[in-house]
């Protein structure tokens, strides 16, 4: 059935790859609170105005709407993800749409890499750590097992967070951060010099 989307930010296009995968219903557009989004186009599809549109788009066969406000769980192999080369993706792993991953990165078993997320060169994301949306981690970074780290935050380059740690702060470069919420316990020197 032809649908659309309400909601045009970062889990709209979550719900976008999800219905594109299924290839059950068909999304005909976004509509979206945000009047300066109307009339743009989200990886191929119009923003066709607000919210109060839906009764006209009724009368013109749009069966249904799907409500994509706030961050869920993105799906597995998103089209729209960059991976670079030499990179690993374990068994389980998700990658959201418009993710980024670069060169030499490990994604481990049953890690979540929400939308939006960029992992630099040589990071490794831990088994069952949890990114949320717009997540940034810095070059040669290890992200611990089953941490978590909260939407729109920088880990910095060369950054270890720890086991188990919950996220609510950005992290500076060379610092290693553990606990719930994550602290700053020692600050190390770096591996390599800065990339020029």
């Amino acid at each position: 059935m032809d649908v659309v989307i309400v909601g045009a930010g970062g889990h709209g296009k979550v719900v976008l790859d999800i219905l594109r995968a299924a290839g059950r219903d068909r999304p005909m557009g976004f509509l979206d609170a945000d009047p300066a989004l109307v009339g743009s186009t989200i990886h191929g599809l119009p923003v066709l105005g607000q919210i109060n549109l839906i009764p006209k788009l009724k009368s013109q066969r749009i069966a249904g709407a799907i409500v994509a406000i706030g961050d869920n769980l993105a799906r597995h192999q998103s089209p729209t993800a960059k991976l670079g080369k030499n990179v690993v993706i374990a068994a389980g792993a998700v990658v959201g749409p418009d993710a980024v991953i670069s060169d030499s990165v490990i994604i481990n078993t049953g890690a979540l890499i929400d939308h939006e997320c960029r992992i630099d060169q040589a990071v490794h994301i831990c088994p069952g750590a949890a990114l949320a949306g717009r997540v940034q981690v810095g070059e040669m970074s290890f992200v611990g097992l089953g941490c978590r780290i909260i939407q729109c935050l920088i880990v910095g380059r060369q950054a270890t967070v720890g086991a188990g740690a919950v996220v609510i702060e950005d992290v500076p470069e060379l610092a290693t951060v553990v606990g719930v919420p994550a602290r700053v316990i020692k600050t190390a020197r770096p591996y390599l010099a800065e990339s020029a």
